[in-house]
């Protein structure tokens, strides 16, 4: 969400309040449903071998005590590859962009040559795996296939199936798959040469690799019990050079939920294992519970569609997303739809709002499995998609649809809860123009391409909308959460971790045609955790959380950051900054930092780049790398009156920086009001791992 930094014709983005855990399913059986729960129960094994190492539990690749109630509360158990027993070879950490490392979990990964394995102590009783990788791409492009061996205890293995078809992307946005592409853009400003280049100018092929990893689920033949050990290998006859295993995440999955009392898909002629499209068969099962006011029930199995479903006042129930699975084609069209899409592929999509909407949608239980290998921003291939009023979207897992979720508004009171979205193209989840009183919440959000979590006002504001306790990592682009203007929202309890380029955590910004910020904007008791990227066109580092003024000023809201913890940044943690050619024009007013903790920065507390101010207070700080605030103001030197930024110490801000001139005195007093403290690129420190405070 930053290409607009220096270029003016800016792409646009693409892109019930938690009271539970995600649902328990019920005992009460179908027939197909016996089946398959059969395949995965069975007597307890006994335990591996008492030498087996104790597993290393993470969340976001860190210790969770220091995450605690934050993020996601998820069913299942993380486990990074670098903790694990290996005969591989560690790659990272590292968080430079275009390189494996930067998109693992934790910044670190295990490639194994073939022959090569990782073996996971299970920390509780599993019957069910998802395994997070990189595979080569072809080389001209577009992916390949290769195996995977998963066994327990020695026993005999099951062959996952792994693939790089929806992975690597290159080149400038909007990216493509071949390796072998000149620039998209020879007019654009490249980092690389520091210039504008011109037609003509060769780069080094391919350039800018990203977006490297993808993952895998699999149920397995029987329930395991803590103690056991599952080994993940690659076969030597692979034909994947390297196999890079990032993490596995395992779990004990429940029984198939099972709805009789429902209009069941199979009853309509869907086809529950994939063959035949079932799109028809959707359409007169809503059709007919609408009108008997019953709700739909999918059935375990995988279901073909390859287009949008609308819906609209109808309930639809899966059995569970490791159980029901809606899989999709992408399809070209034949001519362009009016919303400029050219392609179509499976989607749930609400009524557009120009035509009223759709309200009283609720969608819960099973797997949205698109087939998007290329962003195109103008196509509507999203997992969800229209307007949804009065609804809800629960306990669903979308991957390989450009974003997730994504809701044109205006519509009101949607909760988005217990939701699986992985492996987008674009974003997760976007609440977009219009949309008030919504909640997301308890969702987990790995590997996106664009921002994680947004709420863009563009055109008309979004109002009164909450961002609370998700859990989102390694967006390979843009931030974890971002907030385009809006009234009253808040973002409060998550938990982001592992942004690459030219995005960071948590972001605010006055910018993509976004209405102004008003009202209030809270952002309180979230986690970043190895967050502040390097921002490509600027070439400068981010901050963890970072306020950005481009299209007009951010002075209208009340905003504050409470409670926020800001772990292991790259560059600094907070950073306020506006755009080079409105810096005398737009400002940061009035921002508010509360009741923070910083523990480890690579080079300041607070970087302002900005005509404004903020206040600080108990703003708790640690393992500085240079200098505690770097006051660059809007960079119009004024050395008699000081920075055009002001900063405003209320109190309780303890700890020091690594000031050379000012040694062991606090981070943030000698600096009161505006002195100019600009360093416009300051060393980069890599501080201590974060630890209890």
């Amino acid at each position: 969400m930053t290409r607009d930094m220096l270029h003016p014709a800016h792409p646009r983005p693409s892109h019930e309040r938690r009271t539970s855990r995600r649902r328990r399913f019920a005992a009460a059986l179908t027939i197909p449903a016996i089946a398959l729960a059969g395949a995965i129960s069975g007597p307890i094994t006994a335990s591996a071998a008492t030498s087996a190492p104790p597993p290393v539990v993470t969340r976001a690749a860190i210790d969770p005590a220091l995450v605690a109630g934050r993020g996601a509360d998820v069913d299942f158990i993380e486990q990074e590859a670098e903790n694990a027993v290996h005969t591989g070879t560690v790659i990272g950490p590292g968080r430079d962009a275009y390189t494996l490392p930067s998109e693992a979990s934790g910044r670190s990964a295990v490639q194994l040559a073939p022959g090569q394995y990782v073996e996971f102590t299970l920390p509780a009783a599993t019957n069910a795996i998802t395994v997070r990788y990189s595979i080569p791409d072809a080389p001209g492009g577009g992916g390949i296939k290769a195996p995977l061996a998963v066994s327990v205890n020695g026993g005999k293995a099951q062959t996952m199936t792994l693939t790089s078809e929806y992975s690597w992307l290159y080149n400038q946005y909007p990216f493509t798959n071949d390796p072998n592409a000149g620039l998209l853009h020879p007019d654009w400003w490249v980092t690389e040469c520091g210039c504008v280049p011109g037609e003509g100018y060769e780069v080094e092929k391919p350039f800018r690799p990203m977006h490297f990893y993808d993952e895998e689920r699999m149920l397995l033949p029987k329930t395991y019990r803590a103690g056991d050990v599952i080994r993940l290998t690659a076969p030597k006859t692979t034909n994947a050079s390297l196999t890079t295993i990032d993490l596995i995440d395992t779990e004990r999955v429940g029984l198939p939920h099972v709805r009789l009392k429902a209009a069941n898909v199979l009853l309509f002629g869907a086809d529950p294992t994939g063959r035949r499209d079932a799109a028809g068969a959707f359409d007169r099962a809503i059709a007919f519970a609408k009108k008997h006011r019953l709700p739909v029930y999918v059935p375990p199995g995988v279901f073909s569609i390859s287009r949008h479903v609308i819906v609209d006042d109808v309930t639809i129930e899966g059995a569970g997303n490791w159980y029901t699975v809606i899989r999709g084609r992408e399809v070209a069209l034949s001519s362009p739809a009016p919303d400029g899409s050219v392609h179509t592929g499976v989607g749930f999509y609400g009524k557009d709002a120009a035509s009223g909407g759709s309200s009283n949608v609720h969608l819960s239980g099973f797997a949205i499995e698109g087939d998007v290998r290329e962003r195109i921003d103008t196509d509507q291939v999203n997992g969800i998609g229209g307007a949804m009023s009065d609804s809800s979207i629960r306990g669903l897992h979308i991957r390989h649809t450009k974003v997730g979720l994504w809701f044109d508004g205006p519509m009101d009171g949607l909760v988005v809860e217990d939701n699986i979205v992985v492996d987008q193209m674009a974003d997760a989840l976007n609440f977009h123009t219009g949309v008030t009183g919504s909640v997301v919440a308890n969702n987990f959000i790995r590997n996106t391409g664009d921002d994680g979590l947004a709420m863009w006002s563009e055109h008309q504001a979004n109002a009164g909308n909450t961002f609370e306790r998700n859990t989102v990592q390694s967006p390979s682009l843009a931030n974890g959460i971002a907030i385009y203007g809006g009234t009253d929202t808040t973002v409060s309890g998550n938990l982001v971790a592992d942004p690459v380029r030219e995005g960071s955590g948590i972001h605010a910004g006055s910018r993509f045609g976004a209405e102004p910020f008003t009202g209030s904007l809270a952002i309180t008791d979230n986690s970043t955790v190895r967050s502040g990227t390097y921002e490509l066109n600027w070439n400068i580092g981010l901050g963890a959380i970072w306020f950005y003024a481009l299209d007009r000023s951010i002075d209208q809201a009340d905003i504050v950051v409470s409670g926020d913890h800001f772990l292991d940044s790259t560059y600094s943690a907070m950073m306020l900054v506006t755009e080079w050619g409105v810096k005398d024009q737009y400002r940061i007013d009035g921002v508010q930092f509360r009741g923070i903790r910083v523990d480890g920065t690579g080079t300041n507390v607070v970087s302002a780049r900005s005509s404004g101010s903020a206040s600080f207070e108990n703003v708790d700080v640690r393992g500085v790398g240079h200098w505690g605030v770097n006051n660059c103001g809007a960079f119009n030197w004024d050395w008699e009156n000081g920075s055009e930024f002001t900063l405003a110490d209320l109190g309780g801000n303890d700890g020091v920086d690594a000031n050379e001139f000012h040694p062991g005195t606090p981070w943030l007093a000698p600096y009161l009001p505006n002195l100019i403290t600009c360093n416009d690129r300051p060393p980069v420190v890599a501080p201590a791992a974060p630890s209890p405070w």
